[in-house]
């Protein structure tokens, strides 16, 4: 008899204990899927300056281009940043084609004033150095230009942004087309960068690795990285970068087919 009770017992306590691991298991799935939904903000990229960031309750669409079928498969966004006014940036045909007629578009003044005003029911400007807010999403516009003599006429101080994101406690840095300015080598805090790297448009690997290792963003994201040669050599970028800060997770993802 005894050793049935303990017997007894023991499935008791097993069976109690299963319950409590089935409703904590439960209890991390959103929207009522099995799915657990991380905290970090997830990266989609999507083409070259492209791409889309989401977290719980946000889709952010950077510089959408490729019209709709780009975006294929992805959520509908709830906020567009725009950071310039040259096509891999700014597409007309890609923002009337994705149905944004409620979503929130933001972007310098050069890039709003091309924008039909059919495409969107607000649309904000966002200037250098200003500072919006999007739902908890905190957002400011970093200068963004050439430095090289020869580049000046590609980007000149004050069209366009580069954004820094504060969601979902992770700071985002997006450098839009830019050389390694001071703006960015003073950045603080910064969990995820996206730096591009191309010539002649931008800068050399060796200036944006140089960059980075002066803000040191917990992890960087290489993209923007085809120029009038080819691609840039992503693999050097990450071998100077952690040749110095092997701290630094270097995320090379696939930008291009």
């Amino acid at each position: 008899m005894k050793v049935l009770k303990i017997t007894f017992i023991i499935a008791l306590s097993i069976t109690v204990l299963g319950c409590k691991n089935e409703k904590k298991e439960n209890e991390l799935a959103v929207d009522g899927t099995n799915e657990v939904f991380e905290e970090s903000v997830k990266v989609i990229p999507i083409t070259h300056g492209t791409l889309v960031l989401e977290s719980k309750s946000e889709v952010i669409y950077i510089d959408p281009t490729g019209g709709s079928e780009a975006f294929k498969g992805q959520k509908s966004p709830t906020l567009v940043l725009i950071t310039d006014i040259h096509g891999d940036h700014l597409s007309i045909p890609t923002l009337e084609a994705l149905n944004l007629t409620d979503v929130t578009i933001i972007a310098p003044i050069a890039v709003t004033d091309k924008i039909p005003s059919t495409v969107s029911n607000n649309i904000i400007t966002l200037n250098n150095d200003e500072t919006t807010e999007h739902n908890a999403i905190n957002i400011k516009a970093i200068p963004m230009y050439n430095l090289r003599e020869e580049a000046l006429k590609f980007h000149t101080k004050g069209r366009g942004n580069g954004y820094v994101l504060d969601i979902n406690d992770e700071r985002i840095y997006i450098s839009g087309d830019t050389e390694d300015i001071p703006e960015m080598r003073n950045l603080k805090n910064i969990d995820k960068a996206f730096v591009c790297m191309n010539l002649p448009y931008t800068m050399t690997v060796e200036s944006a690795a140089s960059a980075v290792l002066d803000f040191k963003p917990k992890t960087v994201f290489p993209y923007h990285y085809r120029g009038t040669d080819g691609l840039s050599d992503v693999n050097l970028f990450k071998t100077i970068v952690n040749d110095s800060i092997k701290s630094i997770k270097v995320e090379l993802l696939k930008w291009y087919n």
